[in-house]
Order: structure tokens, then sequence, then C-alpha cells
């Protein structure tokens, strides 16, 4: 008699399903009230600030002052991006209590798993629940996942929306009804609407599964054009409409200024060794070999993917080599590919003995619970519970009305969120100005830049000591105030 194949009998994997999405879902609420400093803190603080505009304004007991202050505070981190997740965050607020970092957090981490049971559906129509799991295991439990899936900025959401509207799309494509393209059209315009870096990864997703799907008459397909209209026209109005101005100026910053580097082999050099380390070359490469193992569909799916993310790296170069978070995207699609790479080793151990099956899961469990550790461990290495008060003392410590330039932290984004108090910014040395501008030495500018302020704050020590000859013409001033972790030289004396 004919065994049932596990893909019919759902009982022999979905506990263990619940059970990763479980274990997914507890590994990004560890430390959940913890600062968020953690990760690409000036971004996650760029947010909270945000979120904290709105919030002031929804809140009727907030003051004037208060209105006004989060209000500046707002203005000054740039707005490139619709403040969608700011605005869910904020009105949660509302309802527990007033700030706090757990609401973010907890609401990432929701869309994070959401999003995993659609991509957990979409493998499983490829291949076997049990490879499909393993996918699903890289994509909860990969310690970058962990960290960037529940950090406060519009990528996790933005991501989750495409995983969906993928999957939506897949949907669409084994069987062409307008359900389905409504729903993908949706997730994959609210996606874009997000953040519109993810229309490279929409685009080569969408082209690809409607070339497969209806060869060269897919232009006959209604369907296929109120799909498109639908993932274009948000991101349309926000992002070219709306907030041309805005758009502009992050193209010309972020891409014309620094497309230079794409001539250089030392960008793929670094490029590569970067995401290496976030992702694991081994599970790089073994999840391209796995998109040429797919079945057609999945293949055509994985393959354009691979190529909207070689685009998107080389329009954001910079990016590529400096920043995690603009490869959160990436994460899903490693998961897919792996999911193809191993179903042949699934296949290959369901046929050998009793001990061969128990050891190929043994070494499976220790590879998840060895990863889920190092997640664990990274989130409580170490804390920032004590930054929120340390700010508040230098806010504290400037004296009110004083006009103040600094050289301090994310910008001087810890300073507004936690000490209330806003102060012009000293240039930093970055590689980023060097590759923009090359070597510049910015005491050179000191008269210019410091006319007109009364003290100069300085809490980034490690960016004076980058700077010596601005820290020898601030030792000639005189010390207003020194506390531990902050100066504040006055500039009148």
């Amino acid at each position: 008699m004919m065994k049932t194949p596990p893909q019919t009998r759902p009982s022999n994997w979905l506990i263990l399903f619940i059970l990763l999405l479980a274990l997914g879902g507890l590994l990004r609420l560890i430390d959940i009230t913890d600062p968020p400093l953690d990760f690409h803190s000036s971004r996650q603080l760029r947010n909270s600030l945000v979120a904290r505009d709105i919030y002031y304004s929804l809140l009727p007991s907030a003051t004037p002052e208060q209105r006004d202050l989060a209000s500046s505070f707002a203005s000054a981190v740039g707005k490139y991006e619709p403040p969608v997740i700011e605005s869910i965050v904020a009105v949660t607020y509302l309802f527990t209590g007033g700030e706090n970092i757990a609401s973010a957090r907890i609401w990432e981490t929701l869309f994070w798993i959401l999003a995993g049971i659609a991509l957990f559906d979409l493998m499983r129509r490829a291949v076997s629940p049990w490879a499909a799991l393993i996918g699903l295991a890289y994509y909860l439990v990969l310690p970058f996942s962990v960290e960037v899936s529940r950090s406060f900025q519009p990528d996790p959401l933005m991501t989750s929306a495409f995983v969906i509207g993928v999957y939506f799309l897949y949907r669409w494509s084994e069987e062409q009804t307008w359900k389905w393209a409504i729903l993908a059209g949706i997730f994959l315009g609210f996606a874009t609407f997000v953040k519109i870096v993810i229309v490279f990864f929409v685009g080569a997703a969408a082209i690809a599964l409607v070339l497969f799907t209806l060869k060269k008459d897919f232009w006959k397909s209604k369907q296929v054009w109120v799909m498109a209209a639908i993932m274009v026209l948000p991101a349309l109005l926000f992002y070219v409409l709306l907030n041309q101005g805005r758009s502009t100026e992050y193209f010309f910053s972020w891409t014309v200024s620094l497309i230079k580097l794409i001539s250089s082999t030392d960008f793929y050099t670094k490029w590569l060794a970067f995401i290496g380390s976030l992702f694991g070359f081994t599970m790089i490469f073994l999840s391209i070999a796995g998109g040429f193992l797919a079945t057609p569909r999945l293949r055509w799916l994985l393959i354009s993917l691979w190529i909207g993310y070689l685009l998107y790296g080389l329009t954001l170069p910079f990016q590529m080599y400096t920043h995690s978070y603009y490869h959160i995207q990436l994460i899903p699609i490693v998961a897919l590919g792996l999911a193809a790479a191993f179903n042949p080793l699934i296949e290959s151990a369901a046929v050998q003995s009793v001990a061969g099956r128990v050891g190929f899961i043994a070494v499976i469990v220790a590879v998840i619970g060895f990863q889920s550790w190092v997640s664990r461990s990274v989130l409580v290495a170490e804390s920032f519970r004590h930054e929120p008060a340390f700010w508040q003392q230098v806010g504290e410590a400037i004296p009110t009305d004083a006009k103040v330039i600094g050289l301090t932290q994310d910008y001087g984004f810890r300073l507004m969120l936690y000490g209330w108090r806003k102060v012009t910014l000293w240039p930093y040395s970055t590689e980023l100005a060097e590759v923009r501008n090359g070597k510049v030495d910015f005491a050179n500018r000191f008269d210019e830049l410091t006319v007109g302020r009364d003290y100069f704050l300085v809490t980034a020590f490690g960016q004076l000591d980058k700077q010596p000859s601005l820290k020898k013409l601030l030792d000639a001033y005189p010390i207003a105030i020194e506390g531990d972790g902050y100066v504040l030289y006055d500039l009148n004396k």
C-alpha cells in the first residue's frame, strides 16, 4: 500500500511550522524596551522623532511648546518616505500610555511573522514542506534577520509587504484570477509606497512572473494592467508628484554623486564581503544554486529577484557595503533559494536508514539552535538603558536660548529624542565625506561654521580625535560646563 505523501498530511510539519514562528517572534522581543541604539541607531532615532511629532499632534494633553519642539525635531531629520510605520506606532502610543520603543518592535515583529507565513506557503507550492521549513528557519533565526526585522524603520514593513505581495503574485501566476491580481497589486504597491527602493525587486518579480505566465500575450490581459496600475500609482503620487524635491535630492545625493564607485573592482569586493558577513557565503551561493534547481515558475522568480538586487546595488553603491539594513530584501530571497537547494537533500534523506535520517535532522536542529542562540546573544550583549538619562543631563546643561553647535552622536538625534534640545551640527569626518569631497579639513571653516554660536558641544570624542585641527582650536576656548561624557566650550570668551 502506498504511503501518503508528506504534503497531504499537514500534521507532520504543522507543529514545527508553529514552533518556528513562535521562536522567530520570541527572539525579536528579547530586550524589547532597550533604547533603539542597538542597530543603526541614527535611522531608528529618526523614526522615533517623526513618531513623536505625530503622537504629540494627536495627544490632547500636549502643550503648544511640546508640539512645537516635537515638530521642529521631526523637520530636522529629513522626510524621504511617507511616515507609515511612524503613524502606526504614534497611534499605538496613544493607547499604551506614551512613547515606548516596545510598540515599534512588536509591530515590526508582527509584520515579519505574517510575511513568514506567506513565504512558507509560497515555498510549499514549489518544494516539500520540509524544505520550506528550512527556508523559513533561515528567514526567522538568521542573526542579521532578527536584528534588522525588529528595528524601528520603514524597511521591515516594506520587505514584509513585498513578501506578501510576491506570494499573491505567485498565486496569480498559478490561477490568473482577479482576486490574486488585486491582492498582488495592493501589497506590492504598498511596499513601494512605504520605501521606493523596493521598486527594483517589485518590477523584476512582476515582469518575470507575468512573462512566464502569459508569454508574449501579456499585454492583452486586463488583470496585468490593473495590477500594474495599483502597483505604480501610490509611489508615483507620493515620490514623484507630492515629494518631488526630496526624491530628486535623494537621487542626486546617493546615486549620481556616488555612481563613480561602480567603476572600481574594490567596490564589488567590498559589496560581496559585506553581504557574506551578513548572510554567510555558503548560504548565498547555495541559495543561488538552488534557483537553478527550482521548478520553472520559482526559477523565473528567483533569477529575476537576483537581477533586481544587482540593479539595486548598482544604483545605491555606497550603501551596499556600509548600510546593512539596505540588504533586508535579500533575506526572503536567500530563504527561497535555500528551500529549493535543500529539496533534493530532503528527498535523499527520506530514503535513508533511521540513523541517517536522525543524524540529518540533528544537524539541522543544531544549526537552528546555534543561530537562535547567536541572535539572542547579540541582542543582550549590550544595554543602552543608561543613555536616556545621560542625554537628559546634557540637555539640561545647555543654557536656555543658547545657540549651540555640536559634534555629537547620530546627527544630534539622541540629544533631540532624550534631551529635548537641538543643536547645529559640526560636520563629521567619515568615509562618505571623503568619497564625496575628498580629504576636507573642516577646521579651516571654523569661523564660518561657528558664527553667531554661543557654545560648542562635544559628546562624540571619537569624532573629535579624527579632527585634530578642530581639537586644537577648541583647546583655546574656556570650558563652560564639563560632565561625564560631554564638554561645552564657551565661544564668546
